[in-house]
């Protein structure tokens, strides 16, 4: 009798152990799936009549309109720039893949016909001069917008920063990115757009 209770115990406990093999493995799987679909989302937009758009965060979608105060205290809006390709790029001075992909950002700005809209979460800086400084330090040229209350961010869902949307001329989100983007990827996109 006491062996098949051991006997019982080992084949359950091999089988429990099997159990937690698999499902860690599932895990482990949908974890790196979804990661893959986290940082990029780009394609082809569905054909859709101009007058059909609505407002969203999708690919297609018109990107939700707002207004946001400059560095140096001029207020922009989003639709100002209706008519041109922009870049509308989420960060904070203390985020190193933000920090990384600056330099790029200046140089697409210099080099190509697209407008960049930096908007700085300005309630997660420990100070309005860490902006400044950040600013000055990478010499930027291009609009740093301040986000003082996160109000835009939360508008266009923003999780983890850097993230970027590209719209076209019509004000169409064309390309989304969580994470930093490089000179070579903002050019290419830009470039498939109106």
């Amino acid at each position: 009798m006491k062996k098949y209770i051991i006997l019982t115990l080992i084949v359950s406990m091999f089988a429990w152990a099997v159990y937690e093999f698999a499902v860690d493995q599932n895990d482990t799987v949908q974890e790196e799936h979804n990661e893959e679909e986290e940082y990029m989302v780009s394609g082809e937009p569905e054909d859709v009549n101009a007058d059909d758009i609505e407002v969203g965060l999708d690919l297609g979608s018109e990107a939700p309109d707002f207004e946001l105060e400059t560095l140096e205290g001029e207020i922009v809006q989003l639709s100002d720039y209706r008519g041109q390709k922009v870049m509308i790029n989420f960060w904070a001075t203390w985020c190193p893949p933000c920090r990384a992909e600056m330099p790029d950002m200046q140089s697409v700005y210099e080099d190509e016909e697209v407008e960049i809209l930096a908007v700085n979460l300005s309630s997660t800086e420990a100070a309005r001069s860490d902006v400044v400084n950040f600013v000055d330090d990478f010499g930027l040229t291009f609009p740093i917008l301040l986000d003082k209350y996160e109000e835009v961010a939360n508008l266009y869902e923003i999780s983890p920063v850097p993230t970027s949307y590209l719209v076209d001329t019509n004000g169409v989100i064309q390309f989304k990115m969580i994470g930093p983007l490089n000179y070579e990827m903002m050019v290419q996109e830009f470039e498939k757009m109106d």
